[in-house]
């Protein structure tokens, strides 16, 4: 069984900045591609960014420049640092990750729980 548990969400001012973590446990082989998606109220789930295994970051357009997301091999986390939050980031953050849980076995796609992020303007 495979679990991705996000942390560092809340309520922060317009302006500020906030740190997400994401951590994989359970049975895992090897964790190839993490990210980080969003989800506001009333609109689909959206790209936030996602990084490679080796390290390849790839972010969304509309917010390269104010957020940086990162990972850490040895402890299966991957962050997200945002940073000069507006009122429109405000949603629940869900962590992904393509995961290999054994040997010989296919990569399958796993969601975290989501962690509100909530701007105020």
């Amino acid at each position: 069984q495979v679990q991705l548990v996000e942390s560092g969400g809340g309520l922060v001012q317009a302006g500020g900045s906030l740190r997400l973590s994401c951590s994989a446990s359970g049975s895992i082989f090897r964790i190839n591609t993490m990210g980080w998606y969003r989800q506001a109220p009333g609109k689909q789930r959206e790209l936030v960014a996602t990084i490679s295994r080796d390290g390849t970051p790839n972010y969304a357009d509309s917010l390269k420049g104010r957020f940086t997301i990162s990972r850490d091999n040895a402890k299966i986390t991957v962050h997200l640092q945002m940073n000069s939050l507006k009122f429109e980031d405000t949603a629940v953050y869900y962590c992904n990750a393509g995961i290999v849980p054994g040997w010989g076995l296919r990569e399958s796609n796993y969601w975290g729980q989501g962690t509100q992020v909530t701007v105020s303007s």
